[in-house]
């Protein structure tokens, strides 16, 4: 699949800020100080994309799409990171990375975080 919407999706996203890491060639969406979202390369440069998910959801992710695996480089049980040049359906994708958003942005200070949901977006 190709998944050419993924940037200014995320950008649609309230609060979200962009990064580039050169050391880990990758591109990260980020609330507050926060990381949400990354795409980068897995250890041979297959491009990913890693996003925080709840745990039990994160679990059937993994059981129904072969594409998603647990995070790269991340915590196995609140990351998943999925291959962009897999099957993945859209809606899965915008659905893991609405939650993301909102597991992030409901873990940052109240003052913060009314802030980013008084801001225009989303």
């Amino acid at each position: 699949m190709e998944y050419s919407w993924l940037d200014s999706y995320f950008l649609s996203k309230r609060g979200t800020q962009k990064d580039y890491q050169p050391d880990w060639q990758a591109t990260r969406y980020f609330l507050s100080d926060k990381m949400y979202a990354m795409i980068g390369g897995d250890k041979v440069g297959l491009p990913i994309l890693t996003l925080k998910c709840e745990p039990a959801f994160a679990e059937m992710l993994r059981a129904t799409h072969s594409d998603i695996v647990p995070g790269y480089y991340m915590n196995k049980r609140h990351w998943n990171s999925m291959y962009l040049q897999g099957n993945v359906p859209d809606s899965v994708v915008k659905d893991m990375i609405d939650m993301s958003h909102s597991l992030v942005l409901d873990k940052l200070p109240k003052r913060t975080r009314e802030e980013i949901l008084s801001s225009t977006g989303d």
